[in-house]
């Protein structure tokens, strides 16, 4: 029983058959020319990850994962000592260590909007304060890792059109789960990965990068060679389109399944997808209330397919290995996965579950079940 597609979902066999596909045709002609052999695949990859997102694929650069794409936007921003970065409660801890480190490095102020009353960022306050104090950059986690809670990520990017501020979205566990259109978020990047809710292989992400970031020319801090022109040193002009911001080197079989992986999501529609995942998490969150012992603690006026709790007389990662010893998958998180959320919820961690369309409401009873039998 796999209730684990939120940390890495399982791949289907036509991502599994793209894999191996490039990887026979490297090892059997070589990897430079097996890229050439796959142009027409690897460009379907751009196209395909750009229809799921509702966007181009001169939009689109491929990355090792969701940080790498949010790191590569985040340094294309120039920052300065007094420069303000703000952000919410609810951002993913790796996102936060970011953050910290502009901070330290440049002096940058980084401010947290509050959450509402009800949960998830108050639209009202990150309004106010992005009018108050103009940052140089918003930047918001669509869906955090440690959460239920769907922010308002179109909401905000509107009050981010109307002043021209920069805006980034973390769509690292959004992609696959929901539909997602980055015109109408109004972003300027969106990163995301392949492993989770697309169902793609680890070691791939992506990033969206708008027009609008490119025509003023913004590229990550280190550029590297692909798509620019290198005639001399003083001549280097970085590529017209998102490739700006990849690396040299891929695996090119992980980018050829990603693509694969956007198709099949695409197919299968993610209305229909967002539909039945989010009805197995809401049967799960209600089931839980209806146990003693098991605390959920998803909060927000939207909540998606991931279903977190705290369950009594067991520290979360000893109950994950429980579980897998039954055949559960299940992914168990510590406080400093989400220090500011947690704390909040007076909690040193969480249990998630986090089901997708493949799963079934049998499963969910299984996994019930177990609980049942390991609470003392």
């Amino acid at each position: 029983m796999h209730l684990n597609n939120a940390g890495a979902s399982l791949m289907p066999a036509p991502i599994v058959d793209a894999i191996t596909t490039h990887l026979d045709l490297e090892a059997s002609i070589g990897g430079y020319e097996a890229e050439f052999e796959a142009a027409a695949e690897i460009g379907a990859a751009y196209e395909n990850v750009a229809g799921l997102l509702g966007t181009s694929g001169s939009n689109i650069a491929f990355s090792e994962h969701a940080t790498a794409s949010f790191v590569a936007a985040l340094s294309a921003v120039r920052f300065s000592a007094g420069d303000v970065v703000l952000t919410t409660r609810n951002d993913y801890v790796s996102n936060q260590i970011q953050y910290l480190a502009l901070a330290d490095r440049f002096g940058v102020e980084v401010l947290r909007a509050p959450d509402a009353p009800e949960g998830g960022v108050d639209l009202a306050a990150i309004e106010g304060l992005i009018h108050r104090r103009r940052p140089r950059l918003v930047a918001v986690t669509h869906i955090p890792t440690n959460s239920g809670l769907v922010q308002d990520v179109t909401a905000i990017g509107a009050m981010c059109r109307a002043r021209d501020i920069l805006y980034l979205v973390d769509g690292c566990q959004s992609v696959g789960q929901m539909p997602v259109d980055v015109e109408a978020i109004g972003c300027d990047f969106f990163s995301a990965t392949a492993r989770k809710y697309l169902r793609g292989p680890r070691g791939a992400g992506f990033l969206y990068v708008s027009d609008r970031a490119l025509d003023a020319g913004l590229e990550p801090l280190f550029p590297d060679m692909r798509g620019a022109d290198w005639v001399a040193p003083d001549l280097y002009q970085p590529a017209p389109d998102a490739k700006r911001f990849e690396t040299w080197e891929f695996f090119w079989g992980l980018v050829r399944a990603t693509g694969v992986a956007a198709k099949y999501a695409t197919d299968l529609g993610l209305d229909a997808i967002r539909e039945r995942s989010w009805g197995l998490a809401d049967q799960l969150r209600g089931m839980f209330g209806e146990m003693d012992g098991v605390h959920c603690l998803d909060r927000g006026p939207r909540l998606c397919a991931i279903v977190t709790a705290s369950v009594k007389g067991w520290h979360p990662q000893d109950l994950v290995r429980e579980l897998r010893a039954r055949g559960i998958n299940t992914t168990g998180q510590v406080g400093t996965d989400a220090v500011i959320d947690y704390e909040q919820k007076g909690v040193d961690g969480s249990l998630r579950v986090s089901p997708h369309y493949f799963n079934t409401e049998q499963e969910l009873a299984t996994l019930v079940a177990a609980l049942e039998e390991l609470l003392p």
